[in-house]
């Protein structure tokens, strides 16, 4: 009985190495993983307008600068006044540059910059166009300093909420829109027909 009992033992063991090789030697299953690139980042557009030689908007890599946007519309027209102008301000897609008109009897602009340069520009009569900021348009209203598209946005929001400013110290009602930034739009802003 003995011989027997050695020999299931040795039959047992035998079967369970034969399995242990056949599942080791067998093909993997499954769906293998595929590993993708990196996605690569969507370029970004951005508006020009001002004195360049092409205004328009343009499609730039995702880290290009204002000195790119402008290289992409032509580079700068003959009357671009660029002295407040940072170059290497960084852009994000949808924001806009406005390079300012020089004057021509001061060589002081005659628009005032807008987001994503934050130069103010020259004060002075001549610096730039008044605007009512009952009636301006979302353009117009870009053109005071410290004011881009969203603060444009956020005044031509808070006028249909509010009705029309009647003093141009309402407008710091709006939000983004501090003393600081009112001192600087103040001599450019009015409320008068």
């Amino acid at each position: 009985m003995k011989n027997w009992g050695l020999i299931a033992i040795g039959v047992l063991f035998g079967l369970i190495s034969a399995g242990a090789v056949l599942i080791a030697s067998s093909p993997p299953r499954g769906i293998p993983i595929e590993l993708l690139p990196p996605p690569t980042p969507a370029p970004i557009r951005v508006h020009v307008s001002g004195a360049v030689a092409q205004p328009g908007v343009v499609t730039l890599p995702l880290e290009s600068r204002v000195q790119d946007a402008i290289a992409a519309v032509g580079g700068f027209s003959e009357d671009a006044y660029t002295e407040n102008l940072n170059l290497a301000a960084a852009l994000e897609d949808g924001s806009q540059v406005i390079v300012p008109i020089a004057a021509s009897a001061n060589n002081t602009p005659a628009v005032a910059e807008s987001s994503p340069i934050d130069a103010d520009p020259p004060q002075g009569e001549s610096a730039a166009q008044i605007v009512n900021i009952n009636t301006a348009s979302q353009a117009e209203l870009e053109t005071l300093p410290g004011v881009g598209p969203v603060t444009a946005e956020k005044i031509i929001a808070y006028r249909q909420e509010n009705g029309a400013f009647s003093i141009i110290e309402e407008i710091q009602n709006v939000s983004g829109i501090g003393p600081a930034t009112f001192e600087k739009m103040k001599p450019l802003i009015t409320v008068d027909p």
